[in-house]
């Protein structure tokens, strides 16, 4: 395996686990283990093939082609509108959670030193320095990326060890699965990874055979990862006790934590989800700012060049940068429907343009992923179900 091939797998595992994947046990709570465990695996299934479909879609049409295109192409305007909405509405609130969270870390960072600045100012900062790396190109993040995610998934092992001789396989399996759609687009929003694909194309200058390796390898391990995470905790902490946090109004992640930190008597466990959380900010800041500035762009037919490269990047910036200055609980508040947007956007849409593009506008060609049209199908019905499901909840 190339150093680049790697990069490319920790850019699909840095989308993927964000600092939320931490809450996943208290979302999946009303699920037990093994009802979180199967969801995982079909969650997954669905966004890592429809990712395969979204590689297909961009593969007929030219390099740096992104989704608005790659929409336009195969289902016409309404298939525009539909990415243009659904892609904005899903990024700028994951932009702009992250920029908060940065602003939290900084802040953190600074305050030993006794400087009386706001949050604001942190916000600026943040955005400005990471902005900068992403200004440079796919080539500086992913060499950024790789020591940030190295620290990340250092952490994250460190803390499912550090929990594992506490697990109660008592405790694990006796829970009763009641399900609930929310969690069901908590997790369909962990699996986001689709949206730096066509980033990846033109990173990897066509080649579908490492892009293969890259996206199954890169969604396979955020899956591990997460199931290792709920076996962990929901082997420690009783359902009772996750629905009660689940309850809470209190910011799910420290309460979990808490509640971990009291049942365990470790103290510590707290600095390696304090790192965990603080690169993971980072990392999915990157990655998610890098597709977007791409998928802008194709959507504007302007290149990332001189004058119009800023203008590109102002225009992934501010906007968020903009929502957390004058009030981040606006759009904090949209990522409650982060989930139906990842829906649409990265599993609906992708097996609605395969179809078009394969069956209606006879573009399609070279590489196609396996399936036919009954895979198609059962993934728009299945999309359809959630997306229907998610609106009524």
């Amino acid at each position: 395996m190339s150093f680049k091939m790697l990069g490319g797998i920790l850019l699909v595992i840095g989308t993927s686990i964000g600092a939320g994947m931490l809450a996943l046990p208290v979302a999946t709570a009303t699920f037990g283990f093994v009802g979180a465990c199967i969801s995982l695996f079909l969650i997954w299934a669905l966004m890592t093939y429809s990712a395969f479909l979204i590689l297909e879609v961009n593969m007929w049409l030219p390099r740096k082609t992104n989704l608005v295109s790659m929409s336009r192409a195969t289902l016409g305007l309404p298939g525009q509108i539909t990415a243009w909405v659904s892609y904005l509405l899903l990024l700028y609130c994951l932009l702009s959670a992250y920029i908060s969270g940065g602003a939290d870390i900084f802040q953190s960072l600074f305050s030993p030193l006794h400087y009386e600045l706001s949050e604001r100012f942190y916000a600026v900062i943040f955005t400005i320095i990471f902005s900068s790396i992403v200004y440079h190109g796919i080539v500086a993040v992913d060499h950024v990326n790789r020591v940030f995610m190295i620290t990340k998934l250092t952490a994250f092992f460190l803390l499912v060890f550090s929990i594992m001789p506490y697990v109660r396989s008592n405790i694990l399996f006796n829970s009763h699965f009641a399900f609930a759609m929310s969690t069901v687009t908590v997790i369909v929003t962990s699996f986001g990874f689709a949206t730096i694909l066509p980033s990846l194309r033109v990173y990897f200058e066509d080649d579908v055979k490492t892009l293969r390796k890259v996206i199954m390898i890169g969604s396979f391990v955020p899956l591990i990862c997460y199931s290792l995470w709920i076996w962990a905790v929901h082997g420690v902490l009783s359902s009772d006790v996750l629905n009660e946090i689940l309850k809470t109004d209190q910011n799910t992640t420290s309460a979990l934590m808490q509640a971990i930190t009291l049942q365990l008597a470790h103290s510590w466990i707290t600095l390696f989800v304090d790192v965990f959380v603080s690169v993971s900010v980072i990392t999915s800041f990157l990655a998610v700012s890098l597709g977007l500035s791409d998928f802008l762009s194709d959507g504007l037919k302007l290149p990332k060049v001189g004058v119009k490269k800023l203008f590109i990047l102002s225009l992934t910036f501010l906007p968020p940068l903009l929502i957390v200055l004058i009030n981040p609980n606006l759009f904090l508040k949209g990522l409650n429907y982060a989930g139906t947007c990842c829906v649409i956007l990265l599993a609906l849409l992708p097996a609605a343009m395969a179809w078009a593009g394969r069956y209606s506008k006879k573009i399609a060609k070279g590489y196609r992923v396996a399936g036919g049209k009954i895979c198609l199908l059962i993934i728009i019905v299945v999309s359809l179900f959630l997306i229907l499901f998610s609106l009524l909840g």
